[in-house]
């Protein structure tokens, strides 16, 4: 149970790191570029720190899935990242709770903290574009 969750928390981390950089590209906002910049940097580092997990627990990693589909629009998308965020945060929440082995509890400690902030940075930029 605890890989399954493991592979799709990676094959997510992987996924929003793309649309992450996607929504960058739609605003000129020095503060939202820098809300996107930092949040997408944290995926590209919950991807790598859940593959190595990953190979700890398997023996192999979790092949790259398919990029997402680009941002079109980035209120629609702000909306959609920030359920993402809020969703993720439960996923590594119940994660933690289960944890295999002590070294899978710094990793899934530190996306969880992230992906809340993440959640509220989203949850700013949409009220803005509101």
């Amino acid at each position: 149970m605890f890989v399954n969750k493991l592979k799709q928390a990676i094959e997510d981390e992987y996924r929003d790191y793309y649309f992450y950089k996607s929504m960058y590209s739609l605003t000129n906002d020095p503060l939202w570029q820098d809300f996107l910049k930092h949040m997408y940097e944290d995926e590209k580092s919950h991807y790598e720190m859940f593959q190595q997990l990953y190979y700890m627990m398997t023996g192999t990693f979790v092949p790259n899935p398919k990029k997402p589909l680009p941002c079109y629009n980035l209120k629609e998308c702000v909306q959609r990242a920030l359920v993402d965020e809020l969703e993720a945060v439960e996923t590594y929440k119940e994660m933690l709770l289960t944890i295999p082995f002590q070294e899978a509890y710094n990793p899934l400690f530190i996306a969880m903290q992230d992906e809340m902030e993440h959640a509220i940075r989203m949850s700013t930029m949409y009220n803005a574009l509101s």
